[in-house]
């Protein structure tokens, strides 16, 4: 039952950053782009020339809207870790990788909080919570034992984490491959979120086959064969 929960809060967390950064975007009077503006500059609360490494004007009516979003998704992330324990399996890996997800989830609360131009110092220790313990969390899932359901998926959670790495470099280091840093901001912050709705799916197949990191329901006569399964 648990992990039902798990599922629903990394979906709806997922989902709902994305319709509110549509919806706030939308607001804007000036043409938002996603190459060109940061994930930040839809929760900023003043119009202004914001970056002066890349000057852009910014002014996002619905800022708390979007500052709302970003803490309901901190907290549905972290509830989704938790209640999902179940399917990491055990070992420091496993458990370095749910820390490392829970300290992404307090990145996305903080920036939530202190938006870009009210403490930018602040902002930026959530940016890294998100797009570089996030990043390694996700790396270390892809090495989660191999009879948990997260450490079945590792041949889809290793290229993400590759990806999402790689991105965060570029972004940090502002260097553009052709997508603008927004893009390159976007990749690297929402790797862990494409993830989480790849790993969802995972666990709902699981609850309708009975499987679930190596936990099988036994067979009539038979008994259980592992308590690694769902909680």
């Amino acid at each position: 039952m648990a992990a039902k929960f798990a599922a629903a809060a990394w979906v709806v967390a997922t989902v709902q950053l994305l319709v509110t950064q549509l919806v706030v975007q939308a607001a804007w009077r000036t043409p938002y782009s996603w190459a060109s503006y940061n994930i930040s500059d839809l929760g900023n609360v003043r119009c202004q020339i914001a970056d002066v490494s890349r000057p852009r004007y910014v002014c996002s009516p619905l800022h708390d809207a979007m500052n709302t979003s970003f803490v309901i998704h901190g907290v549905l992330l972290l509830a989704g870790t938790l209640l999902s324990s179940g399917c990491w399996g055990r070992g420091w890996i496993s458990g370095s990788a749910r820390t490392l997800f829970a300290l992404t989830a307090g990145g996305w609360i903080l920036v939530g909080f202190v938006p870009a131009d009210v403490d930018e110092n602040v902002h930026v220790l959530g940016a890294f919570l998100i797009m570089g313990l996030g990043n390694i969390g996700l790396i270390c899932a892809g090495f989660a034992p191999r009879n948990s359901l997260v450490g079945r998926l590792r041949p889809i959670t290793l290229p993400i984490a590759a990806v999402a790495v790689v991105s965060a470099w570029l972004f940090f280091g502002q260097h553009d491959p052709g997508i603008g840093l927004g893009g390159m901001e976007r990749i690297a912050a929402f790797a862990l979120d494409a993830w989480v709705l790849v790993m969802a799916l995972a666990m709902r197949r699981a609850r309708r086959t009975g499987d679930a990191g190596g936990w099988r329901r036994p067979r009539p006569g038979r008994p259980e064969a592992s308590s690694a399964g769902l909680v």
